[in-house]
């Protein structure tokens, strides 16, 4: 079980980003698949996450409206668009996915804790 995160960099406060989430040796959609971030001398909070359909989703309000979570099963990869960033959403990303298979009822969880298989990290600055 894999995921290999990529897409982070440095960019100016306002600008986007998107971060690709690539899945390998699992039931891709099978899983909810989160974005998480952790920020120096904080704790990794979650971003976003989607459902297996990828008709749910969910926010943490620090993000709404700015960024946008979606996943294509068909390979096997999850996105997050960062719109409008600022400086406070400099940090280390990660994805993962839900420590076990979801129905298209469970809720969505933005929990660390719910999620396993954790990517690398790709690191996310912006400059204000």
């Amino acid at each position: 079980v894999q995921l290999q995160a990529s897409g982070g960099g440095l960019v100016q406060a306002g600008g986007s980003l998107r971060l690709s989430c690539a899945a390998s040796g699992f039931r891709f959609d099978d899983y909810a698949i989160g974005w998480f971030r952790q920020a120096p001398g904080k704790e990794r909070e979650g971003v976003s996450s989607i459902n297996r359909s990828g008709r749910g989703t969910a926010y943490a309000d620090s993000v709404k409206g700015r960024f946008t979570i979606s996943r294509d099963n068909a390979r096997k990869t999850a996105y997050i668009q960062m719109n409008s960033l600022k400086p406070e959403d400099t940090a280390v990303y990660y994805c993962a996915k839900t420590k076990s298979r979801v129905t298209l009822t469970n809720p969505l969880t933005l929990r660390p804790a719910d999620f396993d298989s954790w990517s690398q990290r790709t690191l996310v600055t912006v400059s204000s």
